[in-house]
């Protein structure tokens, strides 16, 4: 699952640099539209499917665990209508409120409208998933999102380079047919995970045949039971979506009053600080989130069977391994900052300065979105809502100053800030229920700090040290010079987890056969 969200979030952050290029001096721009348009898409989409595989997943996963098979199998057939009515629902209102979401901005209305499309099948095919996801299974969805990925670039970049460099066309059209590509893209998915289901069909079968037909459960009381999991999965799941749009919204009008700057400067100034960052950061954000995700029908599980020394070591197992994984990853996109910003955009000292925060912002993102989900998990959606609703307040009290104060910052310092807080509740939370070993937590905590911080000194050293001969002014020596360090910078990390046995001890024994080979004693 954290392959599958790092390659599909890889693709999705690589395409710019080709991309970027074509659409020539209009590229802020058209970052801006696209991001502008994506936004309110990705609201659409968590509103609509968000809670739903979760919900899914967790449902099933509690079915599974009583070996209750046929209440699993109805439960996701008739998830599967409800699916499909909503995706029909959503879509027309996207594509009908397209003028009014679009405030005011003309080019943003074919945007919305080429995204409605993609609106119609993902919730299905989110359900699909969210199945899958609740037996355990996470192959399915993990080559969905990569083949999904594939297919949207292809189709992307393809007519992108047509329109632009072949036809000499508008950005505008452009923009219009790469978030066309989305729709394209799950079309590629949809075909992976019908292949997945036709070839796993004879498991589930035979499962049904054999399950234990104790528990009666109404049409009615499953659809309460996956509506009353969904909606807080849907607010929860659209917190990051939501703060982007209070950004969209907001930033304009607040820098229009306290500057000077031009329409089109505010469009460029939102790219940096919005679209720009969003492709890199949401690259390591997607640890997160797949560890989130993969571990939330394992928590349900745990919970369910009251096995609370599984449940406990569990808890405390994901948020080592996102320490482990988040914290060499952040630090080492800070240290090379402006050439992966030259690579990906320009060579810019403000969008490489952003994006230094916006990686800082990202770890407090994604801690958020694991603690969050596993307090759902834990069945205490009620905490995390009002955990949300306390960091969303502070975001809005703080949204205006901090943009007066520090300008392009302001947005994403709110946002850490409201985030930090609803963090620290819900792992407050977790610990009062499930008493995972904090101490242990906390002194692996330490450790990786120390051992990520070990690897950017050595980082931020061959950086300088390559600089002399591979300026990060330039695309192609930019490239060579992020590839050389960020080797280096692995390689360091790596050599030092195996060193110490924290890899043992994070991943598994097989690292132990790794270090062998590596003749690291």
């Amino acid at each position: 699952m954290s392959a599958g969200n790092i390659i599909s979030r890889l693709l999705g952050a690589i395409y710019i640099i080709p991309w970027y290029a074509w659409m020539g001096e209009n590229g802020r721009n058209a970052n801006s539209l696209f991001t502008m348009g994506y936004n309110i898409y990705a609201l659409f989409l968590m509103i609509s499917t968000a809670g739903i595989p979760s919900a899914i997943a967790k449902q099933i996963s509690h079915y599974n665990s009583l070996n209750e098979y046929k209440v699993s199998a109805r439960l996701f057939k008739q998830a599967l209508v409800l699916m499909g009515g909503i995706g029909v629902v959503a879509a027309a209102i996207m594509y009908a409120a397209s003028p009014i979401l679009a405030a005011g901005n003309p080019d943003l209305i074919p945007v919305m409208r080429s995204l409605s499309v993609a609106v119609l099948i993902f919730p299905m095919m989110s359900a699909v998933r969210g199945f899958f996801q609740g037996n355990h299974d996470m192959m399915p969805t993990a080559i969905s999102q990569i083949v999904e990925q594939v297919a949207r670039v292809f189709y992307m970049l393809l007519t992108t380079f047509i329109i632009m460099k072949v036809l000499e066309g508008e950005y505008t059209t452009a923009v219009v047919q790469s978030t066309f590509a989305a729709f394209i893209g799950m079309l590629g998915a949809v075909g992976v995970l019908i292949y997945y289901w036709l070839k796993q069909k004879p498991v589930f079968d035979y499962l049904q045949a054999h399950s234990e037909n104790q528990l009666t459960v109404s049409t009615r009381n499953l659809f309460v039971n996956i509506a009353r999991d969904a909606i807080p999965f849907i607010i929860v799941g659209s917190a990051i979506t939501i703060l982007k749009i209070f950004d969209q919204y907001t930033f304009f009008g607040i820098m229009n009053t306290f500057t000077n700057y031009s329409q089109n400067q505010l469009y460029e100034l939102f790219s940096v600080f919005s679209a720009n960052p969003d492709k890199l950061t949401m690259v390591v954000i997607a640890l997160a989130t797949s560890i989130s995700s993969t571990a939330l029908p394992l928590i349900s599980e745990a919970y369910t069977l009251k096995d609370h020394k599984g449940l406990a070591k569990l808890i405390t197992d994901n948020l080592q391994l996102f320490c482990f994984i988040m914290f060499p990853a952040t630090l080492g996109m800070i240290s090379l900052a402006y050439p992966l910003n030259t690579l990906f955009y320009e060579p810019s000292r403000l969008g490489s300065a952003v994006l230094i925060e916006a990686c800082i912002v990202g770890v407090i993102i994604g801690l958020y979105m694991l603690v969050s989900s596993t307090l759902q998990g834990l069945g205490h959606h009620l905490a995390t809502l009002k955990y949300l609703a306390a960091g969303f307040l502070v975001k809005m009290v703080l949204q205006v100053p901090f943009i007066y104060f520090f300008e392009v910052y302001g947005p994403l310092l709110s946002t850490a800030l409201g985030l930090l807080l609803a963090a620290f509740f819900s792992l407050r939370d977790i610990h009062r229920i499930s008493h995972f070993n904090a101490k242990l937590t906390l002194r692996r905590g330490v450790l990786i700090s120390l051992l990520s911080l070990v690897m950017m000194f050595v980082v931020l050293l061959a950086r300088f040290a390559f600089s002399f001969v591979l300026s990060p002014e330039h695309k192609l020596t930019a490239f060579v010079l992020i590839i050389l360090v960020a080797a280096i910078g692995a390689g360091v990390y790596g050599y030092l987890a195996l060193k110490l046995r924290l890899a043992d001890k994070l991943i598994g024994s097989r690292v132990a056969s790794l270090r062998r080979k590596l003749h690291i004693k």
